[in-house]
């Protein structure tokens, strides 16, 4: 890797983890009652597909440890917002869904979150939002392909 390459990529991941920082703050201060992030990520994933998950496959989804995402889960539950049970095939297993107090969580969620974000967009302009999302997205398929 020549100079300038390397020179680009250190540009463009300080960039990333800086923008990355930065939204989450915003979030952090949006967010209602005290959600966190990861709440707000679990809630909008569960509520998104519609389906249980085991918190495996939740981990798996968020590239987090089984810990991290059981300490998650067991806050939301104790907040109501997802019906942890065991799975019926396999008793060693459980399985998570949002309830419906986790569904409303989420939308008082989103809809703080939303202008904001919004905002963000329109300052920018729809144009260059629309041109940057397919390298994200490549960006973020060929880091989840690493990880495997």
């Amino acid at each position: 890797m020549d100079r300038t390459t390397h020179a680009l990529a250190v540009t463009l991941f300080s960039e990333i983890l800086t923008a990355d920082q930065l939204v989450r703050n915003r979030l952090s201060r949006v967010l209602p009652g005290g959600m966190e992030i990861s709440h707000f990520s679990v809630l909008n994933h569960l509520a998104r597909f519609g389906v249980e998950r085991s918190p495996a496959q939740l981990a798996r989804s968020f590239h987090v440890t089984r810990g991290a995402m059981t300490n998650t889960l067991h806050r939301l539950e104790a907040q109501g917002h997802v019906h942890i049970r065991p799975d019926w095939e396999d008793a060693r297993r459980k399985m998570v869904a949002i309830s419906p107090a986790g569904l409303r969580a989420r939308d008082e969620a989103l809809a703080a979150v939303t202008p904001m974000v919004t905002e963000l967009v329109g300052d920018l302009g729809e144009g260059k939002v629309r041109a940057v999302l397919p390298i994200l997205r490549e960006l973020r398929l060929r880091l989840e392909d690493d990880s495997a």
